[in-house]
């Protein structure tokens, strides 16, 4: 018995195919393609038609099969340190609502700050043959940096800035914040400040060092006044190192905090302790969070375009992937400081 030909248009998994939704919508599957990827050149009325076809045939979009049958995916990989900062989720709203509507996938890797956790990310995600890499800061291996360059990927670093040749960037100066930041409470007449920084990865470490060098300048530096961990971030920790710093230098009369979670948790607890703020201690934080403004007394920030951040470096993708050369490769975004009851 001779055996049925096999239909291209058919997996021999016998799961359903692009091309048999695209039959039952009564499209062509380039439109049923888009439809599912969420094109917006589509019109609803096909979109609804193609989705409710897909759903009826329980058809899943296969990625990987995507990228194979047409040598390059759809995929956008977006590596970021953390997903429990909102710093960060503000910054990948805002590439979800450039990217989506284009037809891109966002894929999001979390390296918790770990340089060899992102390594294996990008080495994990080039199997996908993505469009482009959106990817934070410049702090990562030699492994990870020799990948990028090989890959000839786009790729647009964020939240930080760097003018060497060919880097395209959006960000601001972390540098420069952390100097803004001992600025504002000297002229404050503060004289004994102290930096309280968690995580301790580069962008931490250059707010620390710009705040350094502010002080320095100014005569006003004490290294001992320097509290730095590699602990992670947190309300909790904020408060326990404001409470030990106090309790080896009572004097200290102004502490920068290189994030908001920190500073609100010195913020409660001062209020805890009967601990005056600012009378006693000036208290700045920095990116400014939600909560902040709601605090008590509200705190003194520094706010960050993290959702600006997230919208120009996709812009600047969509740019890259059309194989068009980004006006402005690097783009400073600036930072503004929020004065507040706390300082």
């Amino acid at each position: 018995m001779t055996p049925p030909k096999n239909d291209k248009n058919t997996r021999t998994t016998g799961r359903p195919t692009l091309n048999e939704v695209a039959r039952l919508a009564g499209v062509s599957p380039i439109t049923a393609s888009r439809a599912l990827r969420g094109v917006s050149t589509v019109a609803t009325e096909l979109v609804e038609k193609v989705q409710k076809a897909a759903l009826e045939l329980n058809y899943v979009v296969n990625p990987a099969a995507r990228a194979l049958a047409s040598a390059q995916s759809h995929s956008v990989v977006v590596l970021v340190p953390s997903l429990s900062n909102l710093l960060f989720i503000d910054t990948l709203e805002a590439i979800h609502r450039v990217l989506t509507p284009k037809g891109f996938e966002v894929l999001i890797g979390n390296f918790h700050y770990s340089r060899d956790e992102e390594e294996n990310l990008l080495r994990n995600y080039m199997a996908y043959h993505p469009r482009g890499f959106l990817l934070t800061g410049f702090d990562r291996t030699e492994s990870s940096r020799r990948m990028i360059e090989a890959s000839n990927i786009p790729c647009v670093y964020m939240m930080e800035l760097d003018s060497a040749a060919g880097v395209n960037c959006v960000g601001f100066s972390q540098l420069s914040a952390g100097e803004t930041a001992a600025e504002h409470l000297l002229s404050r007449g503060r004289k004994r400040l102290a930096y309280i920084g968690a995580q301790l990865d580069q962008r931490t470490l250059l707010r620390g060092e710009g705040f350094r060098k502010a002080l320095q300048k100014a005569g006003r530096y004490d290294p001992d006044l320097e509290i730095l961990t590699p602990r992670s971030s947190s309300v909790g920790l904020g408060g326990e190192l404001f409470l030990q710093l106090l309790a080896a230098h009572p004097d200290v009369d102004a502490i920068f905090f290189g994030n908001d979670d920190l500073a609100q948790g010195a913020l409660l607890e001062a209020l805890r302790n009967g601990i005056k703020i600012p009378e006693q201690v000036a208290i700045l934080g920095f990116n400014d969070l939600p909560m902040s403004e709601h605090m008590v007394p509200r705190l003194s920030s520094i706010n960050t375009p993290r959702e600006a951040i997230g919208r120009r470096a996709a812009e600047q993708m969509l740019t890259l992937m059309a194989g068009n050369k980004v006006a402005r490769p690097v783009e400073d975004m600036g930072f503004e400081l929020k004065v507040r009851e706390s300082t």
